[in-house]
Order: C-alpha cells, then structure tokens, then sequence
C-alpha cells in the first residue's frame, strides 16, 4: 500500500513544482492526490477553458466545489506518470 500513495505522493509534486515554478499558488497535495492552483481575478471555467482548448488537458473549475473556490482548478495526480509528465509540460508552454 505505501507503494501505491508513493507513485500517488510523487505525481502530486511533479504538478506542485509546475505550477510553482511558474509562479502560481498552489494549495493541497499533501493528504490527497489534488492540486488547487490558484488564477487570482479569473474565473475558474475561463481558466478551465482556456487550458482544455490549448492544452487539451481536462482539469475541474474550483466553483464546481463552490463559490469560495472560483478563480481555482484542481489538477489530479490519478493518472500514469508520463500523462502527468507531459500535461505539465502543456502548463508549462501555455503560462510560461
């Protein structure tokens, strides 16, 4: 069992360090594979919509969870590795 919350645990950093280090806040990942990252002053379904037109990644809009949490997206770390890997590189080329 600490295997499968280790491939989770490592999933959720590589997201965590994405988006980081490209400036944005980031909430969550620590008890749970989901990343809250935050889009100050947008909307959450903009932000949704603008990463599934130009990535093609499918993330959730944060107002989804309620209105406290519009101008966020969660990301999920349930997915393989190299899906992960490479929708980070989307983020990356999208909000670099």
């Amino acid at each position: 069992m600490r295997e499968v919350i280790g491939f989770y645990k490592e999933r959720t950093e590589i997201i965590v360090d994405t988006f980081s280090s490209l400036g944005f806040k980031v909430y969550g990942g620590k008890n749970a594979p989901y990343v809250w990252d935050h889009f100050p002053g947008r909307s959450s379904w903009d932000v949704f919509g603008e990463i599934l037109e130009k990535t093609h990644v499918v993330t959730t809009p944060g107002s989804g969870f309620g209105p406290a949490v519009d101008g966020f997206i969660r990301v999920s770390a349930f997915g393989h590795r190299n899906n992960i890997l490479e929708a980070c590189k989307r983020f990356k080329q999208l909000y670099k």
